[in-house]
């Protein structure tokens, strides 16, 4: 049920692309007890002019490859496994494709579970 979005500027192979998703998904299958075929993932390209971050916001040195994450998420998770995630895409980031970890940002959005449908018009986690 993660929803994930991804944000870089424009001008990446499709190969750099489709492993930064690879990479986010394997990380939330290990860590985040996500099912097999839970995936639901886009990437947005954009031009400079339209992409600004703090280059140095909390001492963390990014560069012109930051990568902004966004995964929404059911709050049903601890701050220990949330922790472990972090961990994970990096470390399977600076894999693959090769991302530097400063350049990494990631936002977890979490919702209460009644707000997803997953199609069909209907709320399939409400009980």
């Amino acid at each position: 049920m993660p929803l994930t979005r991804v944000s870089l500027r424009r001008g990446k192979p499709a190969a750099y692309r489709k492993s930064i998703l690879e990479s986010l998904y394997r990380a939330m299958r290990e860590t985040f007890d996500v099912p097999e075929s839970d995936r639901f993932m886009t990437i947005s390209e954009h031009d400079d002019d339209d992409f600004a971050c703090g280059a140095d916001y909390l001492g963390i040195r990014r560069s012109d490859d930051l990568v902004i994450i966004q995964i929404t998420v059911s709050n049903t998770r601890p701050t220990a496994q949330k922790q472990r995630l972090y961990r994970r895409i990096a470390d399977l980031l600076t894999e693959s494709p090769g991302l530097r970890a400063e350049d990494i940002f990631i936002s977890l959005v979490e919702v209460l579970p009644e707000n997803w449908s997953f199609g069909n018009g209907e709320a399939q986690y409400v009980r």
